[in-house]
């Protein structure tokens, strides 16, 4: 196909074809990021609209349809006010916003990076039924209940009653997916929000002849992750590695390195790292597997890795061996190791230059996240794999040494050869499993990334199910649990126990009583997923003591 005669320039958006998951052709509206000339032809890299940044890529003039192009808007030059340029002409309308943004302001600027306090409301619990029971929706809960102890109803199950995912809720959830953030809004005084099962409310269940199934999408509590208008509460972007995504520009936008080396991997990278830009240049970029170190050519890496010398005294057959690079494991303290799976703590202090190049790989595949050089606050965690050669690193995840916001994970990343195979589950459970030896409970720092919000939802999922299925009658008496155990059993924060079991849509409200509905459907779901899960946390093969990172000595 000829060059386009018409001028593509940066901006441009025009449907590009591109292959979808079932292999067939699709034409999704896509940007035009920036242009290069090669010898002979031009080469446009594109991000399609309302996909995510990692399929951005290099495409040909042939998979563009200029039928459709559209230009970018020139911005509107300004009017001027008593002839200053720049200025614009005043409007009621304009000093009125003004005004307001200024009350906003100065209502705002003492909290700046600080997350404001919040009254702290009466525990409330909830008594969880594993028995599907008539249930009577309703448009939304009380604030507050003191019912009787609620019991468990182990016998029927409904089997019509089933459960969808709704795409309605991924969108309403504050695990933000696309990292991008959102202004936090002041609270407005008198503004009450509607509340949803607390921790300590109680719940009865009463068996009926005629069970139903219901589909009630309860709205959320203050202390859940969901606002109550359905708006996704802003996250707290002070955290350790959030990016607040106010630097992104063109450079940012796009992907720097074409192919990293990696052990026996070779991984294409998903989005920008700032690694020096001499190597961006390269076709692959070669890492050593044992330290991450970077290297700009495989002699380099195998120089890095092995080299002979010879002494004076010594024959071929004697030689002695000496390495640039001795490691065959990340630095830092094996604290887990069952079968071929082990974890290495890594203090992002003493182990610096490890922690900053593991940051630069985590960052290939981790858009939502900003790098940071300065380690120190920071634990990492990695997940390695043994043979006969050493430990292959195949994912990690990091979290700081002292957090006020109970996060016991800041950036969490398998690599992608090790993706789909339970290794991500497992991330997650470790981190859970540090969090009961420290006696708390925990949860990711926000936003998560598409994939890490999948596999977080998954894990609470089957966590919370699993304690649900095992519930016992005792003296004959309904079996009964509140979320407060829950989340003491699991060391999963209170909220994301409420919010996993709205989004399991489990919680139902009948009689005036608030009760968990297990279906036949979800029983056997969770089942099934159990079964391929073989990679699991023993807490016996732990071999970890918490510090008191409040003391800068531990430092």
């Amino acid at each position: 196909m000829a060059e386009p005669t018409v001028e593509i320039v940066e901006g441009c958006r025009l449907p590009v074809l591109r292959k979808n998951q079932e292999n067939e052709d699709e034409w999704p509206l896509a940007e035009i990021l920036s242009v290069k000339d090669i010898p002979g032809r031009k080469l446009y890299y594109v991000h399609y609209i309302d996909f995510n940044k990692r399929l951005d890529e290099w495409v040909t003039p042939d998979r563009l349809d200029l039928k459709k192009l559209q230009f970018p808007k020139k911005e509107a030059k300004t009017p001027t006010k008593n002839g200053l340029p720049g200025s614009r002409p005043s409007s009621p309308e304009r000093e009125v916003r003004k005004s307001l943004d200024l009350n906003v302001q100065s209502a705002s600027a003492p909290s700046r990076g600080k997350t404001l306090p919040t009254p702290k409301r009466k525990a409330e619990s909830v008594s969880l039924a594993t028995q599907v029971t008539a249930a009577t929706p309703v448009p939304s809960l009380p604030s507050s209940a003191e019912a009787s102890q609620a019991s468990v109803y182990p016998a029927m199950r409904d089997s019509s009653f089933s459960i969808k995912a709704r795409e309605e809720h991924e969108q309403l959830t504050s695990l933000t997916t696309n990292g991008t953030t959102r202004r936090l809004i002041p609270s407005q005084p008198g503004r009450k929000r509607k509340n949803c099962v607390g921790t300590e409310e109680i719940v009865k269940v009463f068996q009926n002849n005629s069970p139903r199934s219901s589909t009630v999408y309860l709205p959320p509590g203050e202390d859940s992750q969901d606002s109550s208008d359905g708006i996704p509460s802003a996250p707290r972007m002070t955290g350790s590695l959030v990016s607040d995504r106010s630097h992104d520009d063109i450079i940012t936008r796009m992907k720097n390195i074409d192919c990293i080396e990696l052990g026996r991997h070779r991984l294409k990278p998903w989005y920008f790292s700032p690694y020096p830009q001499e190597l961006t240049t390269l076709p692959i970029l070669y890492l050593c597997e044992f330290c991450l170190k970077y290297l700009k050519s495989l002699k380099c890496l195998q120089r890095h890795l092995v080299r002979a010398v010879l002494g004076p005294d010594v024959t071929h057959s004697q030689h002695q061996i000496k390495t640039k690079c001795n490691l065959r494991h990340p630095p830092g303290n094996e604290i887990y190791r069952k079968g071929t799976i082990s974890f290495f703590e890594i203090d992002g202090r003493k182990n610096k230059m490890y922690s900053q190049n593991l940051c630069l790989l985590a960052k290939c595949f981790l858009d939502h996240k900003t790098l940071y050089y300065d380690t120190d606050p920071f634990l990492f965690y990695v997940m390695t794999e043994y043979d006969s050669k050493g430990f292959h690193i195949v994912g990690y995840f990091s979290k700081e040494k002292e957090s006020t916001e109970d996060y016991n994970v800041a950036c969490i990343l398998t690599l992608p050869p090790y993706q789909r195979r339970g290794y991500g589950k497992l991330l997650i459970e470790f981190s859970y499993e540090l969090s009961k030896v420290e006696g708390k409970t925990g949860t990711p720092e926000k936003p998560l990334s598409d994939l890490g919000l999948l596999s977080y939802r998954s894990y609470w999922s089957q966590t919370i199910l699993e304690i649900l299925m095992n519930l016992k009658s005792e003296n004959g008496e309904r079996p009964q649990m509140t979320i407060n155990e829950i989340s003491e059993i699991t060391s999963v924060k209170k909220e994301d126990v409420i919010s996993t079991l709205q989004y399991l849509n489990l919680i139902n409200y009948y009689k005036g009583q608030y009760i968990l509905t297990l279906s036949e459907d979800i029983v056997e779901g969770h089942e099934r997923a159990m079964h391929k899960r073989h990679l699991r946390i023993d807490s016996k093969c732990l071999h970890f003591t918490p510090k008191d990172w409040s003391k800068r000595g531990k430092w």
